[in-house]
């Protein structure tokens, strides 16, 4: 489900109504034979707020007119990385079948079993996906308090690792903590008056997948997927590297965190097309099995699928080197040189993953490319002046400290299952049950609520930029939401949103 706006020009580049799935949405009044007037609660401005001459994206995308996108032609975009990601899942069914099916066979003659680790990561991910269900009930009732309970976990988080890092004399990690502690503590003084603002866009996105809950069903199938390939690539990846050497790792883990960023950003892409559609014509999309879910489904799953494929490679690839950096960690005469490689890593990842957020709520809502989509979008905030507005990641906080809680809690039951049975590892072996049973556990319990938290992650984003591109309709269409989110975002904005 897309929708964008009808090219109905007056040679003036007046306005046009914005149409989902070939649906004229009332707006502002559209040229007809008989005008018929159409009241507006609120009417948008005449002029830009923030400058008298709009940015265009470029060249290249000459339908975007800098304040709203739209639809585009039912094509393929971004072919080649979606035919590179399906040539990588064939060679991991080769791994799985030879290494799994075949017997298990390393390299040094030995024969490993892998039926202990299939059953610890089963027995882990059942419990991560009952708890992440929980967890999104918890959510939609207390919003509010979520919000401020995640700048705290924050604030205590930065303070655990630099006692951490004191007590165990790693004392550039402590002095680090503590450093992002004190900063911690001045953020939360700063965003404090901003909590209504993050609770209104968390609780409209609430109300929104409410109003869709077929989106938890897209979300829980891709959860099973992520279990599934959770299992498939522990069993495909032991078995080659195993057989092959550690000289592939790189590449399984580009493979791992590749195929989990598609599964996130499908739900995520999928979901925008929804929200999209529930705002401007909520009729065509609350219901649990709407012509809006299964349109934006089929959309992701095919005519962007290149393009979902072209970002996540590029922050799995980010997210592969840091994993490789942090194995470097235990050789103490690189500290100094493995942190500040660690800093820029983390900084190029999280650069990539804010550009994806916004580009993806872009190829959901209208179908663009991935590089086009991610010019579009940053122009709009550009042009609206919210440039600064849309890095407050409040609501996104509540997310991530939602996904490590359920990683942590699943890392422990992970730690008991592996004290119950000892030799869990024994068959690929690793004779350290307990370490090993922590670490694996945290990963897959993150993993999985990360992709159920998408939802309403995507629906926050998504909620931004509709506000940005068409608040009268959402007053229109959502009155009391509408009250809620102009009051909020006036309160924390007063400039950026003076004509909202």
């Amino acid at each position: 489900v897309m929708f964008g706006s009808n090219k109905q020009s007056d040679g003036g580049g007046a306005y046009s109504a914005p149409v989902v799935q070939g649906t004229v949405v009332q707006g502002e009044p559209v040229a007809q034979h008989v005008p018929v007037p159409v009241p507006m609660p609120m009417p948008m401005p005449s002029a830009p707020a923030y400058d008298e001459t709009p940015l265009t994206a470029g060249p290249s995308s000459t339908d975007f007119n800098g304040y709203k996108g739209e639809i585009q032609g039912q094509k393929f975009n971004d072919v080649p990385f979606a035919i590179a990601f399906v040539v990588h899942l064939i060679v991991m069914l080769y791994f799985l079948v030879a290494y799994a099916v075949g017997g298990g066979q390393g390299g040094d003659g030995n024969y490993y079993d892998y039926t202990g680790v299939a059953y610890f990561v089963s027995v882990c991910g059942v419990f991560a996906t009952g708890l992440s269900t929980v967890a999104l009930g918890f959510m939609m009732k207390f919003s509010n308090i979520l919000v401020k309970m995640a700048l705290f976990f924050s604030i205590g988080l930065s303070l655990g690792v630099g006692i951490m890092g004191l007590l165990s004399g790693q004392i550039l990690m402590g002095v680090m903590g503590l450093v992002s502690f004190a900063f911690g503590i001045c953020y939360a003084y700063f965003v404090w008056g901003r909590i209504p603002f993050a609770a209104a866009n968390l609780n409209t996105a609430l109300s929104a997948v409410k109003s869709n809950m077929g989106l938890a069903g897209v979300a829980y199938f891709f959860l099973f997927v992520a279990f599934g390939w959770s299992i498939w690539w522990s069993v495909a990846a032991g078995g080659a590297m195993n057989g092959m050497g550690s000289g592939i790792l790189f590449l399984f883990l580009v493979s791992y965190y590749w195929t989990h960023q598609v599964i996130q950003n499908t739900v995520h892409v999928t979901v925008a097309g929804v929200i999209g559609t529930w705002w401007f014509v909520p009729d065509e999309a609350s219901s649990c099995c709407s012509p809006a879910l299964k349109d934006s489904f089929v959309r992701a799953t095919t005519y962007s699928f290149g393009s979902i494929c072209f970002g996540s490679l590029l922050v799995a690839v980010v997210q592969a080197l840091r994993t490789l950096q942090h194995m470097l960690r235990e050789n103490d005469d690189f500290n100094f040189l493995v942190c500040i490689i660690d800093c820029i890593l983390a900084c190029i990842e999280s650069i990539i993953e804010y550009l994806n957020t916004w580009a993806y709520v872009y190829v959901g809502l209208y179908g663009y490319s991935y590089l086009e989509a991610g010019k579009n979008v940053i122009t709009l905030f550009q042009n609206k002046g919210w440039t600064t507005l849309i890095t407050d990641d409040l609501a996104q906080n509540v997310l991530l400290m939602m996904s490590v809680g359920i990683g942590l809690v699943s890392g422990l039951v992970g730690l008991v299952v592996a004290a119950i049975d000892k030799d869990i590892f024994a068959g690929i072996g690793y004779d350290d049950a307990g370490a090993v049973g922590f670490f694996v556990g945290f990963l897959v319990g993150f993993v999985l609520a990360s992709i159920l938290m998408s939802v309403v992650g995507s629906a926050v984003n998504t909620v931004i930029v509709c506000f940005a591109e068409s608040p009268a309709e959402f007053e229109a269409n959502h009155p009391q939401l509408s009250a809620e989110m102009r009051s909020a975002w006036q309160s924390a904005w007063p400039v950026e949103c003076a004509n909202y």
